[in-house]
């Protein structure tokens, strides 16, 4: 990984954003030797279109609140497969049948996995 504390960082906001919007089924791969220029992907599935778009829109809130710059947004409209590239991680917010249609965990199966932890959903809703 070219950064690996900076990718992480930008891991744990986003999942924890992901997880706060409903988002299910989190797995983050480290995808830096076969794409020298990314070092983590986030899989997340949203059970709607509504709910892809609100999971996309809360981590990118959040990774730009935290100073991290976007260079990319794609599928916002159409909320079935929302692309949101901030360099070290891209983050891929799909609905459940794109999810199991294209099937990236299988595409980067050669990819290790990245532990993260995610914070509990219902600790924030009595926050």
């Amino acid at each position: 990984m070219q950064s690996p504390e900076t990718a992480e960082e930008m891991l744990q906001i986003a999942a924890d954003a992901a997880v706060s919007k409903g988002g299910e089924d989190l797995v983050a791969l480290n995808v830096s030797e076969p794409l020298p220029l990314v070092d983590i992907f986030l899989l997340v599935t949203g059970n709607s279109e509504r709910n892809v778009a609100a999971i996309a829109d809360e981590i990118e809130d959040q990774l730009l609140e935290a100073g991290h710059k976007r260079v990319r947004r794609e599928g916002r409209a159409e909320a079935r497969w929302v692309l949101l590239d901030f360099g070290d991680l891209i983050v891929h917010v799909f609905h459940q049948e794109e999810r199991v249609y294209y099937g990236l965990e299988r595409l980067w199966k050669d990819c290790p996995v990245v532990p993260f932890e995610l914070a509990d959903p219902a600790a924030a809703d009595r926050g």
